[in-house]
Parts: C-alpha cells; sequence; structure tokens
C-alpha cells in the first residue's frame, strides 16, 4: 500500500508558520521556531490543507513523498 507523508527539510525550514496557521491539527511552531509535526501522514480529510502549506511555504522547507507502506 502507498502512502503520502509529510517531510520537512530542516535546514530549510525558518518557523514562519504558514503551515500551523493552515492545518493546526498537524503543524505547530515550538516557542524557539523548531516545526513540530504532529503526524506526517496525509489523509484525505486534509490532503488539501496539506498541499496547500507545502505550496505555501516561503522556505520551500516541505514536501509531499510517496512511501510503500507493509
Amino acid at each position: 500500500m502507498t502512502t503520502l507523508r509529510i517531510d520537512v527539510d530542516r535546514r530549510r525550514c525558518t518557523g514562519i508558520g504558514i503551515c500551523e496557521s493552515l492545518v493546526p491539527e498537524r503543524f505547530e511552531v515550538d516557542d524557539d521556531g523548531t516545526l513540530i509535526v504532529h503526524d506526517d501522514l496525509v489523509t484525505p480529510d486534509i490532503r488539501d490543507g496539506i498541499e496547500d502549506a507545502v505550496r505555501s511555504c516561503p522556505a520551500s522547507a516541505l514536501s509531499l513523498t510517496e512511501r510503500n507502506e507493509q
């Protein structure tokens, strides 16, 4: 089974928090600017929001990856 997962390039992430504002149930920017991804699995109910967050990231730190799960 193939699943879609959120990937974060921590070297690029600046902690601006646009992703958090778009999908707060998955993204959180900690007080020190570190991005926390609460669950990297992209489910159908939040896929549109996650895709918006990826497109909206000014640092291009977010991406989506298809992974084969067993």
